[in-house]
């Protein structure tokens, strides 16, 4: 498999915290959120892709096994926002939201 972040799935992503890997997906929603906002639908797909390849670098952390059915239920979620029909009803600031607390905790634990 290809990574687009190369140095983190070389071994770099399973020394952060379970909240930086969580911040650090957030950052590429962010971005993703930020490319459709500004109408390039190219950026905020490519954004979008670099979070499901942190978000699966994340799953598979054996530390975060006890986490597995709230991080796969989270890829679940977003695949449905941003690419099909948003049956879960999510919006872009409850995304904002979610991945904020993970920030606060990354910060907060430094």
């Amino acid at each position: 498999m290809t990574y687009e972040h190369k140095e983190l799935a070389a071994g770099r992503w399973y020394k952060l915290t379970f909240f930086e890997q969580m911040a650090n997906i957030g950052g590429e929603i962010e971005r993703t959120l930020l490319w459709k906002t500004k109408g390039n639908a190219e950026y905020s797909s490519r954004a979008f892709e670099r979070a499901l390849e942190l978000l699966d670098l994340t799953i598979e952390d054996i530390r975060n096994r006890t986490r597995l059915k709230e991080l796969l239920r989270v890829r679940e979620a977003l695949a449905d926002h941003f690419f099909f029909d948003n049956s879960y009803q999510s919006s872009d600031l409850s995304w904002q939201k979610y991945f904020y607390c993970f920030a606060f905790a990354a910060r907060a634990n430094r």
